[in-house]
């Protein structure tokens, strides 16, 4: 009896232990399957964050990536331009020959005048040299100062212009030959090389690099940051513009300021800097012989050297001390 019923017992026992077995299998099965399924819901709804947090992440870098490489062109063109750039960047149109060319029949008239009138040695050897070499540096430096003036007062009025073009539905590059036909010299210049170097197959990118080794001021580097930025990771363009016009009026206001702020100093420079040579030529023309000195011996040329050379770092230095960065 006791056997039969350890035997019922044990039957029973591995019946429910089967059964469970077979109930887990079955269950596990189904919940298995729910969660898979469930798993791929969430993946599938978690999807477009994860796209949309991939995207933002290369904006990011595609954003550095550029940033550090304008840091890097910007240093490269704090570097003195060759004289081909400089020509170019003073809005001239001759070759690097016809300016040496220039520059030497120039010295070649300064040398023949001076040994007609049979100057003293050291003004008939230092006037052709410096009427030949610095004078045309310091022509070309006027000449790209002015050009880049001309070009910073238009050229806010030219993002505005851009600006309202493209909120009217224009596209960017027919916005940019508006500009290109409306605007005043040098802006119009300027931005038709724009759009021609991008017409004949240029990159946007590498055209803006052109227009700033052309134009080399920050309100150039800023517009190329803009246009670089907006066509590698998108935005909008027409906002980003925008901020860059009220920046560049912004900048333009600083200037004035620091103009009135500073404009005793650099009078007084001017005063400083000019009274010298306003006193020898007085003193010239009234006493002739008492200065005469000066021109007609050893010892006084040497002085006047001295005094050039002194008076050329005084100039230097106020020049320095009245000039701000803005």
């Amino acid at each position: 009896m006791s056997q039969t019923l350890l035997f019922s017992l044990t039957a029973m026992f591995f019946l429910l232990a089967f059964g469970g077995v077979a109930f887990a299998v079955s269950g596990s099965g189904g919940r298995a399957q729910k969660r898979v399924a469930a798993v791929g819901r969430r993946n599938i709804k978690g999807a477009p964050v994860r796209n949309a947090s991939d995207a933002n992440h290369q904006k990011r870098k595609n954003v550095t990536a550029l940033l550090k490489d304008l840091e890097k062109q910007q240093a490269e063109h704090k570097k003195r331009p060759n004289l081909r750039r400089r020509i170019e960047q003073a809005g001239l149109t001759i070759t690097v020959r016809t300016y040496w060319i220039m520059s030497g029949v120039l010295a070649f008239f300064v040398f023949a005048a001076l040994y007609i009138s049979h100057q003293p040695s050291f003004v008939f050897l230092s006037m052709p040299f410096t009427v030949g070499f610095v004078v045309p540096r310091l022509v070309l430096s006027f000449l790209k100062k002015r050009r880049e003036k001309l070009f910073t007062e238009n050229f806010a009025g030219a993002i505005d212009a851009i600006v309202r073009s493209i909120k009217s539905g224009l596209p960017t590059n027919e916005a940019l030959k508006l500009i290109a036909r409306e605007m005043p010299q040098p802006v119009s210049g300027e931005f038709a090389l724009l759009v021609e170097s991008v017409k004949v197959g240029v990159s946007m990118d590498q055209a803006l690099k052109r227009m700033y080794e052309r134009m080399p001021t920050p309100e150039v580097a800023f517009f190329g940051i803009v246009m670089t930025v907006q066509q590698k990771s998108g935005g909008n363009l027409s906002e980003a513009l925008g901020n860059l016009a009220s920046v560049l009026r912004d900048r333009k206001r600083l200037e004035g300021k620091i103009k009135a702020m500073s404009s005793e100093a650099k009078a007084s420079a001017a005063i400083i800097g000019s009274l010298p040579p306003a006193v020898g030529t007085l003193v010239w023309l009234s006493t002739p012989a008492y200065i005469e000195t000066l021109f007609t011996t050893h010892t006084g040329n040497l002085m006047i050297a001295g005094c050039a050379i002194w008076m050329s770092c005084g100039i230097f230095v106020m020049k320095k001390m009245i000039n701000f960065k803005h």
